[in-house]
């Protein structure tokens, strides 16, 4: 980023935050082991709520609620209500952090996936590990995840880039999701390989625009209809619930599959997707952060460069998991596990490349 664009983030006006979001910021690592814990000791309420509900029952035009939708959708447009207009304008003007995420978002799958392959190809399992690379191929081939976002809030990151992010790799899904797992289809053996390509036709166009750029670009639109305070009134109420939403869709997403995985315990397999789940988190975040080095970005936009390398949206992957291989609930352990990682590995980032605080003098 040029000295214009550091002066001109730097003079950007700070988020008003009540005492309750700035205790919640301050918890959030916390907070989401809590949620997992909730979700293995305690997931009849969670999956519960994973199934839909008909909230306006009478009349032809019957309404139904999917509680992981409406909670994604809460926390995408929290994200865009966020987002100063100025931000809009310097992401455009300096688009390198954006593009460059973007293209290594893309590109990683093609980059980690081969090798850890190869590595599962030296191991006993009868597959070569086609169960535990399948589960982890649809999760780094989906778009940047929603509740990177909600890091990049905790980290003071750059949030017009993160907004950008998501939305830009959720919009190109419907193209890159199945090219990419086309592409990734001959590292695995058995039945996996045509299961995989298979999957990929089945991403929804119709989902993304309803649960992620129609809240989002509600949140961008709000600075456009609302007058200053009532915007950050506003942006005061949904702060907390966007937070308090983004934990509870993980206690939701994680109650599915800690419940196979208690009726059926199986710790050597636990282990496995552990480890391969680890070994790709690490390596993503890793890349991430070394793109971030040779571009020479600031603090904030090597944040949300960093994030949006490691954090992809597992809550899809275990969906297209659940729907096209129905016959095997333990292939949601590494997505699960993968979905902790990268939260814990964003709480790491987010604290170590928090902006410092301007001087006031």
């Amino acid at each position: 980023m040029t000295e214009e664009g550091r002066r001109e983030s730097s003079a950007r006006p700070p988020i008003p935050l009540d005492r309750a979001t700035n205790w919640l910021r301050r918890r959030l690592g916390r907070a989401v082991l809590l949620s997992y814990a909730a979700a293995l000791l305690l997931p009849g309420p969670g999956l519960w709520l994973r199934r839909p509900h008909t909230v306006l029952p009478a009349g032809p035009a019957h309404l139904t609620l999917r509680t992981a939708s409406f909670l994604l959708s809460l926390v995408l447009f929290s994200a865009g209500l966020q987002v100063p207009l100025r931000g809009l304008g310097r992401v455009l003007r300096y688009p390198k952090a954006l593009l460059a995420g973007l293209t290594l978002h893309l590109a990683l799958p093609l980059l980690i996936m081969p090798f850890v392959a190869l590595l599962l190809r030296r191991t006993s399992d009868t597959d070569g590990g086609s169960g535990l690379l399948t589960a982890m191929i649809l999760v780094v081939a989906m778009p940047v995840a929603a509740g990177a976002t909600v890091w990049t809030t905790k980290g003071d990151g750059d949030q017009p880039t993160m907004v950008g992010l998501v939305l830009a790799s959720t919009l190109l899904s419907p193209l890159t999701t199945p090219l990419l797992l086309t592409a990734l289809a001959p590292l695995l053996s058995g039945g996996y390989a045509h299961t995989l390509t298979d999957t990929g036709r089945s991403v929804d166009s119709g989902f993304t625009l309803a649960t992620v750029v129609l809240p989002c670009a509600a949140g961008l639109l709000c600075p456009f209809v609302l007058p200053p305070a009532r915007r950050d009134g506003l942006l005061r109420a949904v702060m907390p619930l966007a937070m308090a939403g983004s934990l509870l869709l993980t206690y939701v997403n994680a109650s599915g599959a800690l419940g196979s995985f208690l009726a059926r315990p199986r710790p050597l397999l636990f282990a496995a997707a552990l480890a391969v789940a680890a070994l790709v988190c690490l390596l993503s975040f890793a890349l991430g952060r070394t793109a971030a080095w040779v571009l020479r970005l600031d603090a904030s936009a090597a944040s949300s460069l960093t994030l949006a390398c490691g954090m992809s949206n597992s809550s899809a992957s275990a969906v297209l998991i659940t729907t096209s291989l129905p016959d095997k609930p333990h292939l949601l352990l590494p997505v699960l596990a993968y979905g902790l990682l990268q939260k814990t590995a964003a709480s790491r980032v987010v604290t170590r490349l928090r902006p410092a605080s301007p001087t006031v003098p």
